[in-house]
Parts: structure tokens; C-alpha cells; sequence
């Protein structure tokens, strides 16, 4: 089992639960990714004030050790496990769906450059580097019910932290970057975005409704409770994990994928089907069985 906190964010799951309850109708068309500024998680040597370092690799500190590493030698999409665990659970994925094929875009590499000579200048050895990841990549999926995913990975750029998610139906659409909600025909006014705070608040998932009190002081925002809880009640129960190895293995493939892709130069990419053709047969589980 992954510990994929994101999927028990709760905003994420209230709005599984309005899935469920069919509040967005069929749904057509999802979005999610890792777009979070992490240039001073990169460079950081462990001396200069945190965010001013320009070391990485064996002169880094901490993550800057190794996950610069990747941006010097890869270009595709390096995480994608955020964005697609919960867009995954919304149209269950490995469980009556499944990822068809793929195809990846990667723009020009600026980002990390600018910032080692805003930081160390243009004559620091870094600047000689020339970074293979593109500061934005996107990535589309298309799916075997004819949902289409875009995915983004945005780490280089200056920008605040969101993942994006996007989930919209024949009746309507949820938006994490405006936090807004608009449901057809029952939205207060037409065309016009509801505030979600007040649609989440309605249709909190049970479990966070159950477990709230017990969240309180677990890591990202109380998440980690239900990762940690739903593995270890799986063991004792002796009943399959929530999100088990094929789900791992098709969230994890976007990476590579996405690399293929952009290296044909943008070319469309066959999905491996990790399940065997069991993904007809399997049935959903997230956030339904009773080890809660």
C-alpha cells in the first residue's frame, strides 16, 4: 500500500462523496498534478539561510541531496502520485477503469538556472548546468470509460503550493485553485461559482466526519491518521489494503511514461494494463469498507 496521504485529504473526500452521490453527474474530464515551488528544497547546502543555498548532490542538505538529481537527468512527469490518487478514486481506476494511453508535453528549463545566478551568481559552477526538466510538464490520459486526466508537474517556477484538482461532470465541476463549486440547477446562481467551503462542509466524508477528533496533530493537515489507520487495520483484519500493488504500479508508471513519450517527442504511449484484465471485475474499496 502506498501511503498516499492526498487521497485522504478532506476536501478531497468530501468531494469523492459528492462523486458518489452523483452531485457532478458522469463525469467527463479531471485534473490534478504537483505544482508546488520547491527551489529551496533543491538548493540547499545546510550553511546559507534556508532558500538562499545553490548546492545540491553531495554538496546539499537534506532533500537537496538527492531530488535535484532528478531535474539534472530527467524530463517527464517526476510525481505524479498526488495529482492522480484521488482523480484515480473518482473514476475507479483499476476497479471498472482503467489508464488507455498517455501522452506528455515538456516546456523550456529556466527556472532553476535563474535561480543559482540570483543566488550565487553567474559565474558559480552550477550555472554551467544544464537542467533536463522542463519547469512545466503536462501530461494527458485517457481512459478506458472516456475520461480524459490532465496532469501537471510544476516544481521550478515561482508560484504557491496547489495540486490543481479539477473534477467535472455533466452536472457539474469542483475547482481547488478557486475553491469554488458549481452545480447545475442548484448552485444559488447560474454561472456563477458557489464557494466550496459550504458544499464540503455538507458533504464531509464519514470517515473524517468519525475521526476528526483523532486527526488532530497527525501530519499533513490530519491525513496521516487515515493512511497509518487504514494500513494497519487492513493487517489485523486480514482484509485487502484500500489502495493495494496495482494501484501503486499505474500511478507510478505515469513517470516513465511521460518520459518515453516526451523523448518520441510527444508521442502517444500505451498504457500497461497492471491487473491482467481483472480491472473489469475488481470492484471499488477506497473509503468503503468497514476497517474504519
Amino acid at each position: 500500500m502506498m501511503l498516499e496521504n492526498v487521497c485522504y485529504r478532506r476536501d478531497v473526500m468530501a468531494v469523492l462523496n459528492m462523486v458518489r452521490q452523483g452531485l457532478f453527474g458522469e463525469l467527463i474530464h479531471l485534473q490534478g498534478g504537483y505544482q508546488h515551488d520547491l527551489r529551496e528544497v533543491k538548493f540547499n547546502d545546510g550553511v546559507h539561510p534556508y532558500g538562499h543555498g545553490v548546492e545540491f548532490g553531495e554538496k546539499g542538505f537534506s532533500e537537496a541531496k538527492w531530488r535535484t538529481e532528478h531535474s539534472v537527468h530527467r524530463n517527464g512527469d517526476l510525481y505524479p502520485t498526488h495529482g492522480i490518487g484521488p482523480v484515480a478514486h473518482y473514476i475507479n481506476i483499476n476497479r471498472g477503469n482503467r489508464f488507455l494511453t498517455l501522452n506528455s508535453f515538456s516546456s523550456k528549463a529556466r527556472g532553476l538556472h535563474n535561480h543559482i545566478v540570483k543566488q550565487g551568481g553567474p559565474d558559480h559552477p552550477n550555472a554551467k548546468i544544464n537542467f533536463k526538466l522542463g519547469d512545466v510538464v503536462t501530461t494527458h490520459i485517457n481512459c478506458a470509460n472516456g475520461e480524459t486526466i490532465l496532469l501537471e508537474h510544476d516544481t521550478n517556477l515561482p508560484r504557491p503550493y496547489s495540486l490543481g484538482f479539477r473534477v467535472q461532470g455533466t452536472e457539474g465541476i469542483w475547482m481547488d485553485v478557486n475553491k469554488g463549486i458549481y452545480i447545475q440547477d442548484k448552485s444559488a446562481k447560474a454561472h456563477q461559482w458557489d464557494e466550496a467551503k459550504t458544499w464540503l462542509d455538507k458533504y464531509d466524508h464519514p470517515l473524517w466526519t468519525r475521526w476528526s477528533k483523532e486527526t488532530a496533530g497527525a501530519g499533513h493537515g490530519g491525513m496521516d491518521f487515515f493512511v497509518i489507520h487504514s494500513f494497519i487495520e487492513s493487517i489485523k483484519r486480514k482484509v485487502a489494503t484500500p489502495m493495494d500493488v496495482y494501484d501503486a504500479a499505474a500511478w507510478s508508471a505515469i513517470t516513465p511514461l511521460s518520459e518515453q513519450s516526451i523523448e518520441l517527442g510527444n508521442e502517444t504511449v500505451e498504457f500497461p494494463d497492471f491487473t491482467g484484465g481483472q480491472w473489469m471485475y475488481r470492484k471499488p474499496v477506497f473509503a468503503l469498507n468497514d476497517e474504519f
